[in-house]
């Protein structure tokens, strides 16, 4: 009678448990490969990098604020490079100076956006690279809410003039930089969230 239920029944599979399917013994699910781990999350990072820019951006500025603004400029290198206070109501590099207010509410999103990004980063490289962005686009949204004329109109301080170019602060280098690696990324294939792909 046990050798009939034997042949009648589940065939035995050495190491499987009673009830369970043996044909998925040892083979791990889709669920399972979906939630293999990518490394920690480059959330501590990209904040880091953000701050360091946005330090660095403000202290310039208050630094040109209080030293440099109504006075000769200070020349760095020659005529090449010097230091020029100036007020900026357009974007990077003074373009724009019409959309104030536009440009307020697009470094908002952009902020927005990346802080979502946040919770699927894992590649640090992109990381750095946000991190400037988010940076650099914090650093020119306070002088749009607290500079005059007013809220959301407020005028960007710049003052590294190179010759024969715009005048532009850190936080436009920031998001300069951060732009260009996030070129670079792409190019190679890396996205935010570590993976690497060949398209």
């Amino acid at each position: 009678m046990a050798e009939a239920e034997s042949i009648i029944g589940t065939p035995d599979v050495e190491g499987a448990e009673p009830g369970q399917d043996p044909q998925s013994e040892g083979v791990p699910g889709d669920d399972e490969a979906a939630k293999a781990p990518k490394g920690s999350r480059k959330i501590v990072a990209l904040f880091a990098v953000a701050a360091v820019a946005y330090a660095l951006d403000l202290i310039s500025k208050m630094l040109v604020v209080a030293k440099l603004e109504h006075h000769e400029p200070i020349e760095i290198i020659g005529d090449w490079l010097r230091f020029e206070a100036i007020r900026n109501a357009g974007a990077a590099f003074g373009m724009g100076q019409a959309f104030t207010i536009l440009f307020t509410f697009i470094a908002a999103a952009v902020i927005v956006v990346i802080v979502r990004l946040a919770r699927k980063l894992y590649s640090l490289p992109w990381a750095i690279a946000l991190g400037l962005l988010l940076g650099g686009a914090l650093g020119n949204l306070t002088d749009r809410l607290f500079r005059a004329p007013g809220v959301f109109e407020g005028h960007v301080v710049d003052f590294i003039a190179p010759k024969n170019f715009a005048v532009f602060n850190l936080a436009d280098s920031a998001i300069v930089c951060g732009g260009i690696l996030i070129v670079i990324l792409s190019f190679k294939g890396l996205d935010p969230d570590g993976t690497v792909h060949k398209d």
